[in-house]
């Protein structure tokens, strides 16, 4: 190997390395951080869980963490908690999520795959488990039509993904090498020109013609639609059964080991309110618009919430085999040393509270813990 290409190669890797403590910005339409116990309404005479005055919850303010939005907003959690808190903060991004649970700032946690493999991974296995899903799809590649009318006109453009590494960084380079092109991954340079953006500011960087179009999340595709950009592809329909993980629920492994009876009062907040979401589409839209609207300050005009919201998936399903693929594809892409993802899922509470509500279980792909 060339030298220089070995320096690269080894400058990638430790950029890599580093990803748990830089940024998977997801979405980023929310403060970082932002503690929220408004919604606190604990009734004086109902019983604790565990013991425990609160069980703190993170998630980022965006339509792809529907599940927290919804149950916030709704009181599920807070139901199924009884006597403790339900405590939420919000989070821009998944590093800073991870930090949060590691330092117990955050007990369990709505985040994407990536951050969650590269926390996991960082810990040598010991700082989190994956123990339930929440959605599915929402993220598109949409370009300027008056640049790019197909796939093949992509080549020798300026698209933006969220951040070197990250979940839609890795796909949309992963796509590219499907398409025979050559990009350099840590540089983004070659026949396509990755520009690694910040969600916030990419609907401007869009406007201003320096990237030519984004593979991104909901919802900043349906953003840069209503700027007048076109979905040229649907990430889903790359995966069988048009389904991928964007959503995991991660908790501590040291929360889940002394509070599990703190953790399936969660899990079992999420599968009702998952069953809430998918019965009542349209009301659960406005809850989470709603939501958005307290974490953020804004909500999200019709134009960018309707088709962002038809495009995500609410599931329970974890979808664990396509976590492992997402893994393999920053592996084939030079971004990630091949890891060792056994025991990141402990699906025994969700599978437990699944076969009272009488649901289908869910299968962790050989990668649960012993």
């Amino acid at each position: 190997m060339p030298a220089n290409r070995s320096t690269a190669v080894r400058r990638g890797l430790a950029v890599i390395a580093t990803l748990p403590l830089l940024a998977l910005a997801a979405c980023g339409y929310g403060s970082d951080a932002k503690d929220d116990s408004s919604k606190a309404n604990v009734a004086a005479d109902a019983k604790k869980i565990d013991g425990l005055d609160a069980v703190k919850i993170g998630y980022f303010g965006n339509l792809t963490h529907a599940t927290a939005l919804v149950g916030n907003q709704k009181g599920f959690f807070q139901k199924e908690l009884g006597g403790t808190e339900a405590k939420y903060s919000v989070f821009n991004a998944g590093p800073s999520e991870i930090e949060a649970l590691n330092a117990g700032s955050i007990d369990i946690g709505w985040i994407g795959p990536s951050p969650a493999i590269n926390g996991y991974t960082k810990s040598n296995g010991k700082s989190l488990r994956i123990i339930g899903g929440s959605a599915s799809g929402g993220v598109k590649l949409v370009v300027n039509p008056k640049k790019i009318k197909s796939l093949k006109d992509v080549k020798g453009k300026k698209i933006a993904t969220p951040q070197l590494g990250n979940t839609q960084d890795v796909a949309f380079l992963n796509w590219i090498a499907d398409q025979g092109w050559k990009v350099d991954a840590e540089s983004g340079e070659g026949d396509v020109s990755v520009i690694r953006t910040d969600n916030k500011v990419t609907p401007d960087a869009y406007k201003s013609g320096s990237i030519d179009g984004a593979w991104v999340p909901e919802p900043t595709a349906s953003k840069l639609v209503a700027e007048g950009a076109k979905v040229l592809l649907d990430e889903a329909d790359l995966w069988p059964d048009k389904k991928f993980v964007i959503t995991n629920i991660i908790v501590s492994q040291k929360f889940l080991k002394e509070h599990p009876k703190a953790v399936e009062a969660v899990l079992k907040a999420s599968v009702e309110t998952n069953k809430w979401i998918n019965a009542n589409p349209d009301e659960a839209k406005a809850a989470a618009n709603a939501q958005l609207k307290v974490d953020s300050g804004k909500e999200l005009p019709a134009d960018v919430l309707d088709p962002a919201w038809k495009s995500i998936q609410i599931t329970n399903d974890p979808l664990a085999s396509t976590l492992n693929t997402e893994a393999e594809h920053a592996v084939k892409a030079g971004l990630l040393e091949k890891p060792n993802l056994n025991g990141i899922y402990d699906l025994t509470l969700l599978n437990k509270v699944l076969k009272a509500a009488g649901e289908s279980e869910v299968d962790d792909a050989g990668l649960g813990a012993e």
